[in-house]
């Protein structure tokens, strides 16, 4: 009726007017673009009231190709199969999976396309999809049904691009090129964290960059030293650069460990963190991330996944109950699409260089123990009556070494030994070690870096005893040991020269409760860390205990150096400058005379120290290890 009504009020008003409506086309009146002249649109008020979004397009359609082309026999087997991968991502339309069939020939052509509820999940399937192998032959290629307007207008005929002016980006390595070679470290203390270099040479630290409240809980730097990365409520972020701003890396975990795991439920993101896109998520309860076979459940082991060794980072895996699932990121799927079954499995590890896992599985009634090593093959080793079973790779992963401990015959105590794996020789060699009193207790165990000999603290505080072993005869260069007592042995430090079999100092810093080596080995960092109330802050001694400087710093949390990458040097061009070393030598002793003479006459403390200097530098590639134990540790 109201139309009615409007209709013959126009009718009236074009008769006053003297306009005969029967002549005019109203179809083709336009108002002037932008401009509405007053007339409310019909709909503008369901708009307003609603704020209602219509979609446009078929932004909700993704297009799946390289599909298997089957007979119409096989074709409902094929859509289940389809159906069943990308229901998983999101909620199919009814009737929103469609798989054209060539008439003549009665197969499917190769591809399908599938409708979604929304535009979000069908760019989610399409990113976790793309990629996704089905078979050897069959790769899925997922693009957007909206793509193909885009694809329509490439031409037909090639044009060479246009080339855009070079820009350089940030150089991520910066820190590498530091004129005095030094190394970096950060650390926190109170509300700051702060990246600083070690200027050894000044005695001090050299101040980088400072901020307050960058983290809210700890920061970490990458492998290779390239990011830093510092962890927020909401997740972490990543930075780089010479004054550090956030920056692209490679792969980042984002995980969080429940205070109570069969509590609470977890979820692990991998993030491409150069696009910010989920590459995929891991959700389930505690008990989805259980560990343990028929001996029984022991709970989630931290973390649930764990990174393969080598610069690529190209698997990752986690433990399950009697299963070990690796994961390829190229398409975050399962190896050869399936877990390995593994009976009772209790503990992995990888090798820190090459895709090499070892696995630990406790005897169950008469079973095995297994340190399987994985290389063209598999090595295994079967110690009976294991109690607990400890793996250390060395840092090349040339050996690995087990430390297991095993029941005596009357099951009332424990004895020590360990299995030596030659990881990188034919057939994986197994060597046993027992030490001379099987019943020391082990208190500590590290390797050489990079080298063929390994410490070990054993024996009952407050004076256990240290031993060194060799996997070879042959002498490498690594040959500088710290022994130090922390925590409950109040700081004590002994600098040995293992080659020599001598003590080059003794030391003390009191209470100390951590204690690291720089990357080139040329410096350490002793910290006393909050959990003192007194005595704060870090000193920097020399590879030779000579001490260099202290820093106090209240509420102090953290002390990490900054990694190095390995050197581009292959072993011959190492061995041809350790021959020549003198040569090389006298040109940074005269650079360090240039330095002496710009920054002004040295004092006699740092004359002392340069003369103790130049022995640093005509080592070349030093490696050392530090061993701490602690009081009453178990």
């Amino acid at each position: 009726m109201a139309d009615v009504m409007v209709m013959r009020e126009i009718e009236d008003k074009a008769s006053l007017l003297g306009i005969d409506l029967s002549t005019l086309d109203l179809d083709a009146i336009r108002l002037p673009p932008g401009d509405d002249c007053g007339i409310a649109s019909d709909d503008e008020d369901i708009y307003q009231e609603d704020n209602l979004e219509f979609d446009s397009g078929f932004a909700n359609i993704i297009v799946v190709d390289n599909l298997p082309v089957v007979p119409r026999e096989k074709f409902e087997k094929l859509e289940g199969v389809v159906r069943k991968i990308y229901s998983q991502i999101g909620v199919i339309k009814e009737d929103g999976l469609w798989m054209p069939i060539d008439p003549e020939t009665e197969k499917t052509l190769g591809y399908c396309f599938i409708e979604y509820n929304t535009p979000q999940e069908a760019e989610l399937a399409k990113e976790k999809t793309h990629g996704y192998k089905l078979d050897r032959a069959h790769i899925f290629s997922v693009s957007m049904f909206d793509d193909f307007d885009r694809f329509m207008k490439v031409p037909d005929e090639w044009a060479p691009p246009e080339t855009k002016p070079y820009a350089a980006g940030e150089n991520l390595q910066h820190w590498l090129t530091d004129a005095k070679a030094r190394d970096q470290f950060v650390i926190r203390a109170g509300s700051d964290t702060e990246v600083l270099w070690n200027d050894a040479r000044h005695l001090k630290p050299d101040p980088v960059y400072k901020r307050t409240f960058w983290t809210e809980s700890f920061v970490q730097w990458s492998p290779l030293g390239t990011y830093l990365a510092t962890v927020h409520r909401q997740g972490a972020a990543v930075w780089g650069g010479a004054k550090p701003l956030i920056v692209s890396c490679d792969m980042l975990i984002l995980s969080h460990e429940p205070s109570n795991p069969r509590d609470a439920n977890g979820c692990d993101k991998y993030i491409d963190v150069r696009t910010g896109k989920v590459m995929r998520d891991f959700k389930g309860s505690a008990d989805d991330f259980a560990i343990g076979g028929a001996g029984g459940v022991s709970g989630a082991s931290w973390p649930v996944f764990k990174w393969s060794g080598g610069r690529r980072d190209k698997y990752f895996a986690r433990m399950g109950k009697n299963i070990l699932s690796v994961y390829e990121t190229e398409t975050f799927s399962l190896v050869d699409k399936k877990s390995l079954k593994v009976e009772n499995i209790m503990d992995f590890s990888w090798s820190p260089t090459d895709p090499i896992i070892a696995l630990f599985v406790p005897e169950m009634g008469g079973g095995k123990s297994d340190s399987n090593p994985q290389q063209r093959g598999t090595q295994t080793e079967e110690p009976f009556s294991v109690s607990d079973c400890k793996m250390y790779w060395q840092s090349n992963g040339d050996y690995l070494a087990v430390n297991v401990d095993r029941y005596t015959k009357t099951k009332k105590s424990t004895y020590t030994g360990f299995e030596l794996f030659r990881i990188k020789e034919r057939d994986i060699p197994i060597e046993v070690l027992e030490l001379e009193n099987k019943n020391d207790k082990i208190i500590a165990f590290a390797w050489e870096p990079k080298g063929h000999r390994f410490a070990v603290i054993h024996g009952d505080n407050p004076k256990p005893d240290v031993s060194i072993y060799s996997m070879r005869t042959a002498q490498n260069t690594g040959r500088f040991i710290v022994l130090a007592g922390l925590k409950g042995f109040n700081g004590q430090l002994e600098f040995y020269n293992v080659d020599e079999l001598e003590t080059m100092a003794t030391a003390e810093h009191f209470m100390a409760t951590d204690i690291e080596w720089d990357p080139t080995g040329r410096y350490v960092a002793t910290a006393v860390t909050s959990v003192h109330e007194m005595e704060n802050g870090f000193n920097i001694w020399s590879f030779n205990g000579k001490h260099l400087y202290r820093i106090l710093k209240d509420h102090f949390f953290q002390f990490l150096w900054r990694p190095r990458p390995p050197s581009f040097l292959t072993p011959e061009k190492e061995e041809e400058i350790a021959k020549n070393l003198k040569k090389y030598s006298k040109k940074y002793e005269a650079e360090d005379q240039d330095a002496k003479l710009r920054d002004g006459e040295a004092s006699d403390e740092e004359e002392e120290y340069e003369a103790k200097d130049i022995e640093v530098e005509e080592v070349i590639d030093v490696t050392e290890e530090v061993l701490h134990f602690e009081y009453g540790q178990e």
